[in-house]
This record gives structure tokens, sequence and C-alpha cells, in this order.
């Protein structure tokens, strides 16, 4: 019986999970009202579960609001950037349409590469910033190099991100229920799936040492670290992309220059 009732066994810990995800949904959702402050909503929600697969989170919304707040600002600036560029290339394609010939062709393949890069760059930008301080050239830059250098786990997640919404399209009481789950806890699991991939490969620019040394709080989540990764410079990374030449210090001490930061 006191296993039943017992608030550490598999069955609660899954339901504390739920609803975990179900009250970040609901903050990530409120927050993408405005429209523009959806690049800092998509921040903090993936600060949040990041945390939540290291097991870190203590407050889901002390510390959602407090990436929201932190990055707001870079947050608000790529998610401005990307939606013109979303603007733009939605209106070639529309101009497209008028073209006939060789040119359609070339111009269509050329759309859809630059499409392609877009989807690969958002992939990664608002994780990374979640994650890391930086210049949002940087970031976007990095972003961009990551989902080159770790492509199967890029198109694993891009599958994971459709795999829903193709199942919606196809079966008018899935798209029902669908849309259901997406406002109940939808965007908050598919982030908290995707999470696993992401500390898996933030892990990779972050000296194990360092990793090891840090005490971190409940809300801190700082280590310094990124230089020989992001360089590139590691022995037996000469085939791989480089990833920024950007260092690493606290997130909590923000540098006046140029330089990438751990959040």
């Amino acid at each position: 019986m006191d296993r039943i009732f017992n608030m550490d066994n598999k069955f609660f810990t899954f339901m504390g999970r739920v609803a975990d995800l179900i009250i970040l949904n609901l903050l990530f959702l409120l927050c993408c009202i405005p429209i523009v402050t959806i690049g800092p909503a998509i921040t903090a929600m993936y600060y949040v579960t990041m945390k939540m697969v290291r097991n870190e989170e203590a407050y889901i919304a002390r510390s959602f609001f407090k990436s929201f707040k932190e990055n707001f600002k870079q947050g608000l600036g790529i998610w401005l950037i990307a939606l013109v560029l979303i603007i733009l290339e939605f209106m070639d394609f529309i101009i497209m349409k008028q073209l006939s010939g060789g040119i359609y062709t070339v111009v269509k393949y050329g759309l859809l590469v630059i499409a392609l890069i877009m989807v690969m760059i958002l992939q990664y930008v608002f994780p990374l910033l979640a994650k890391f301080v930086n210049t949002v050239k940087n970031t976007i830059r990095n972003a961009l190099l990551m989902s080159l250098r770790h492509l199967p786990y890029t198109i694993l997640m891009l599958l994971i991100s459709i795999a829903p919404i193709v199942a919606m399209l196809f079966n008018t009481m899935i798209f029902s229920y669908g849309i259901l789950a997406y406002f109940l806890l939808g965007f908050s699991t598919l982030a908290f799936a995707k999470s696993y991939f992401f500390v898996k490969i933030f892990d990779k620019y972050i000296p194990k040492d360092e990793s090891e040394e840090e005490e971190k709080d409940e809300d801190d989540w700082t280590i310094e670290g990124l230089r020989e990764e992001l360089d590139g410079s590691t022995e037996g990374t000469d085939s791989e992309e480089t990833v920024s030449d950007e260092t690493a210090a606290p997130a909590d001490e923000k540098p006046e220059n140029d330089n990438t930061t751990e959040q």
C-alpha cells in the first residue's frame, strides 16, 4: 500500500511530468498571443524542457519567465528576422508561379533550398539561445553549422515535429483530438522530446571537467565552456564543420563583448 501512495513511484512521477508540460504549454501559448513574442516564448520553453531532461527544474513558471525576460531582446530580434524572411519566401513562391520553363525550375529549387536552410536554422536557434549567451549573428551562424554537423539528429527532430501534423491531416478524428492535444500539452511535449537531442548535442560543446565541477542551483544553469568544440579545434574533428569561433563565459556575468556564454 505504501508503494501505491509513494509520490516517488513511476506513476506519480509520470503524472507530475504531464502536469508540468501542461503548465509549460499554457505559459507558452499565453506568451505567444502578441505574435511578435513567439521567439522569446520558444526560447523560454526550451530553457525549461532542457532543464527537465537534466532533472534540474524546480519551478516551471519561475524558470520560464526568467528565461523569457533574459532572452527577450535577442529572441524578439531573431523571431522578427525569421518572420520577415518567411514572408519574403512566401511572396517569392507566389511570384514564381508567373514564371515558366527553365527559369521556373531554377527558382523553384532555389527557394526550396532556402526554405530548408531556414527550417534547419529555426530548429536550433532558439534552443541555442536558451542555453548559451551570444550575439544574434553568432547564434544564427551556430544554429546553421550545428544543424549541418549533427544532420542525422536534425532530420530526426524534423520528423518528430512533422509527424503529428501529417497524422492530423490524414484523419479528421485525429485532427480534432490533435488540435486539443496541441493546446493542452502538444508544443511543450514536442520541445521536451527534442530536448533530449539538444542536451546530447550541446554537451559536446561543454568541457567535461567544468561540467563536473559546476555547482548549479534550481535557477542557475551556468557552466563555462565551448571554446574547443565551437572552434572545431579538438583533435579528431578536422573533417567536421566549425561552429563559431566565440569563447564562453558564465551566463550570470554577461560579457560586454560578443563572447559565447552558457546559461
